[in-house]
């Protein structure tokens, strides 16, 4: 985390409808780096990287959808892996030493890491993913890259595999073997860039006149949640915040009951989001100083089973016509329950759609399916061959495939 967070001026925040979306991304990322990066050099990154839509699409009155999958990968990881590639990139000019990027990923991170750093100079990419537990479309991508990137299929979860990567940089011998970083949102690279989206949509919400807006964030390991809060400490003017998650619901608990209780993960349809011990809770408490009182007023949890899940899909396409993944899905069920009770005239309902749903084509009944074009990067991608290797959750397994294979 910064050792504190900058605000934005207000002069921008008012004006922020007259920018771009990657002027936006400059002057946020300038702000949050400071003089670490020359200004050229930046703005060099944010045009290469953010080179992409995210555009807020009107469903009904005071209902909006953010949607975050135009990038390559078709996930909004897109922002934070390519924006994180080329900033370390940058930094590797100066050095000989080779980076290795571990990452955990329960869907779309991978695929989105995998082609952000694919034939990055300098980088090596090693992807560890649960076994059976993505979906077709997601493990391709994954695991047909070659070249530095490498996927490990781990006979466990998500978050066995999170504390694979989480153990390996306090390894001392790979510490001194490797030089280790990370590409999972633990790594505050990944985050600055997701705050660009945030500002963005509100931008585009005051060319329509609403300058008061809530977000509804899918959440699993609260990255995208922890990047829209530090938004908002850097000045966006949010009403509230919405956390939206599936059957894996340790945040809502919480901010239902007081208590903090990680769980075991479980299996769901929405899969990038089966995490039973969110990494970035810590980094929103933080945010919060430790004010949980607080916190509980300006977030509000929902939880909801594959059912409920596949109810709102349903929901969606036979009433806008609009087809969501099942993350995204979730966003909008919470987003619709929590304004069924916390109504305004005056303030728009955005939900964060994060991925495309061509990537979970099991997921829909054939009329809804017959209705998602499918890009051309897919059917490319159906053609290639996946290249994996099995290991177990045991950690001394992973460090002599990292060690042998160095």
């Amino acid at each position: 985390m910064p050792v504190s967070t900058p605000r934005m001026d207000d002069t921008f925040i008012h004006n922020l409808h007259q920018y771009t979306l990657p002027e936006i991304a400059f002057h946020v990322a300038k702000k949050l780096l400071g003089d670490d990066i020359p200004d050229n050099a930046l703005q060099a990154i944010i045009y290469d990287a953010i080179n992409f839509r995210a555009p807020v699409i009107k469903l009904e009155e005071h209902v909006f959808v953010l949607e975050l999958w135009h990038g390559p990968s078709l996930a909004f990881k897109d922002f934070g892996a390519r924006f994180m590639s080329r900033l370390m990139s940058y930094f590797l000019e100066k050095d000989d030493k080779q980076l290795d990027i571990l990452v955990a990923t329960s869907g779309d991170t991978g695929g989105a890491v995998a082609l952000g750093f694919l034939g990055v100079p300098g980088t090596r990419v090693t992807i560890l993913y649960p076994k059976g537990k993505v979906s077709d479309i997601q493990e391709l991508q994954l695991t047909t890259n070659g070249q530095n990137i490498r996927a490990i299929e781990v006979d466990g979860t998500f978050d066995d595999c999170q504390a694979l990567v989480k153990q390996a940089f306090t390894d001392t011998l790979l510490s001194k073997h490797f030089r280790l970083s990370s590409a999972n949102s633990i790594n505050i690279a990944r985050l600055i860039p997701q705050t660009f989206y945030y500002f963005n949509a509100y931008a585009q919400l005051l060319r329509q006149g609403i300058d008061k807006v809530v977000f509804s964030v899918p959440s699993g390991n609260f990255g995208n949640m922890g990047a829209g809060l530090l938004a908002w400490k850097m000045g966006l003017p949010v009403t509230h915040f919405i956390a939206a998650t599936n059957s894996n619901d340790t945040v809502p608990q919480f901010l239902a009951t007081g208590v903090y209780q990680p769980k075991p993960s479980i299996a769901t349809l929405s899969n990038a989001m089966d995490v039973g011990n969110p990494s970035n809770w810590v980094r929103i408490i933080d945010l919060f100083k430790n004010d949980i009182e607080g916190l509980k007023k300006f977030i509000t949890g929902y939880s909801y089973n594959d059912e409920k899940t596949l109810e709102a899909i349903k929901f969606l396409y036979e009433h806008y016509k609009y087809v969501a993944c099942p993350h995204t899905a979730i966003a909008w069920r919470a987003l619709r329950d929590w304004q069924q009770h916390n109504y305004k005239t005056d303030t728009a309902g955005v939900f964060l759609s994060t991925a495309h749903p061509c990537k979970f084509p099991g997921v829909y009944t054939a009329d809804i399916a017959a209705n998602i074009t499918v890009p051309e990067q897919i059917s490319e991608l159906r053609k290639k061959t996946k290249q994996a290797i099995t290991l177990g959750k045991d950690f001394e397994s992973f460090k002599a495939y990292l060690m042998e294979a160095s």
